[in-house]
């Protein structure tokens, strides 16, 4: 390296005069410039052709699934499920139903829709699934899923449904309030709604239900989204709130790929292996 010239003024230190400081700073700039080049240079030659070509993330993606709970539930009801979707790198979102009125419904879910990057496997479970019969007329739905769930047809409400049938057991231990909310007593969630789970979660499930205004069932569908999407139902074969035979005819008017489980009216929570593997299934299927 070249020599610098330097003084030493009265107190002893040293100092650069000006001239040779400047030339100073101009060799120690381009050494930084070459340095920083080869640098970047390393760090191309690391990276290999590929990374000039990334793959495209819309094209590699899947369907996102959106899930709808149902009456006398919340979002939480699907805590068993959403795991085992998401480690199968699955982008999910559980919607948080008003259950105010089917309007009020389909306008949640259609929210989680719009917010989805790109296509939507639809998921209802009970009530749930009047919901997503309207919402998913959405040309972001890709696909509809039927949780022991309502499939009505265009212009028919959830309550028709059961006309033709039995009363379900559960349905004895209703409870309405003032404002017509309607809940499920205790004793419903124990041993109708939920009686094959333990019953401490059968008393936090009832703590934590969402109370649904009764005058929600009567309100009609305006179109069916799985008449133009295809179709995979849960059916539900120990169902004490919708009965099996109800859920069977409706799969098979929507023309669903059917599943049977031999649970209460919430596989999701008893079973939620079984409900993942159908709702990856209907994710596989609508890439």
């Amino acid at each position: 390296m070249a020599r610098t010239s330097a003084c030493a003024d009265s107190s002893g230190s040293r100092y650069f005069q000006p001239q040779t400081l400047m030339k100073y700073l101009h060799r120690l700039r381009l050494a930084a410039a070459a340095a920083l080049a080869i640098g970047f240079a390393s760090l191309a030659s690391a990276a290999g052709p590929a990374a000039a070509s990334p793959a495209s993330p819309a094209a590699a993606a899947s369907p996102s699934v959106v899930l709808v709970h149902g009456a006398f539930a919340d979002g939480s009801d699907w805590a068993k499920v959403i795991p085992l979707l998401q480690a199968k790198g699955v982008n999910v979102v559980s919607v948080q139903n008003p259950l105010t009125s089917l309007e009020d419904d389909v306008a949640a879910a259609k929210r989680a829709i719009d917010a989805q990057p790109g296509k939507v496997v639809l998921v209802g479970h009970s009530w749930g699934g009047a919901v997503i019969t309207e919402a998913g007329d959405d040309d972001k739905v890709a696909s509809l899923v039927y949780v022991a769930a309502f499939a009505p047809e265009a212009g028919q409400s959830a309550g028709e449904l059961g006309k033709d049938y039995p009363p379900p057991p559960g349905f004895a231990h209703i409870a309405a309030d003032a404002s017509g909310f309607l809940r499920l007593t205790p004793e419903g969630m124990r041993r109708h709604f939920a009686q094959d789970l333990p019953p401490a979660t059968t008393a936090v499930m009832t703590a934590t239900q969402g109370p649904i205004q009764a005058k929600a069932f009567e309100q009609k569908v305006s179109v069916a989204a799985w008449k133009t999407r295809p179709s995979w139902y849960v059916l539900t074969s120990a169902d004490h709130m919708i009965p099996p035979a109800q859920q069977r005819d409706m799969a098979k008017r929507i023309g669903a790929h059917v599943t049977t489980l031999d649970t209460s009216h919430v596989p999701q929570q008893v079973q939620p292996a079984k409900v993942a593997a159908v709702i990856l299934d209907a994710v596989r299927q609508s890439k």
